[in-house]
């Protein structure tokens, strides 16, 4: 019998596996469940959420639209900042006065609004802008701690 050995990493997948197999249908049938486990896991669906189907006449009308998960897509918090940056509506906002008022709003939920230009949201501990494309990890810039950058409520 002769022994195979198979790597095998599905694309955008973060793992692969090395197998080492007398028979040459477990080697397939192997990568076909690790294929599909890795098309489950890691090919969520994107769904763009267009600023027109929540403000009639945006005030910003660029980017038109974001490109979410679904459950982002669902979130009533983005839709309130989203609609405050693109109407450019702050009233419901503040100048943050410490870090704290922003680590609050991540805590909370919500999202503050960065140089009344970018929704900033946090997860696992990352901070991230939203783009058009999607969420973009943030730039450890002198800016990022200015306090008058921020924009809480």
């Amino acid at each position: 019998m002769e022994v195979v050995e198979v790597e095998v990493e599905a694309p955008g997948s973060l793992y692969s596996i090395s197998l080492k197999k007398v028979c040459q249908y477990d080697i397939l049938l192997t990568i076909l469940l690790f294929l599909l486990y890795n098309i489950i896991m890691y090919n969520k669906k994107k769904e763009r959420l267009y600023i027109n189907d929540l403000l009639d006449n945006p005030a910003v009308p660029y980017p038109s639209y974001y490109v979410l998960s679904t459950v982002m897509h669902k979130n009533e918090m983005l839709h309130s900042a989203l609609s405050a940056l693109h109407s450019f509506d702050f009233s419901y906002y503040e100048m943050a006065k410490s870090h704290e008022d922003i680590f609050a709003m991540f805590n909370s939920g919500t999202f503050p609004i960065y140089k009344e230009k970018y929704v900033v949201g946090y997860f696992g501990n990352k901070m991230m802008y939203l783009e058009s494309n999607g969420w973009k990890g943030m730039p450890a810039t002198a800016d990022i701690f200015k306090l008058e950058n921020w924009l809480v409520c």
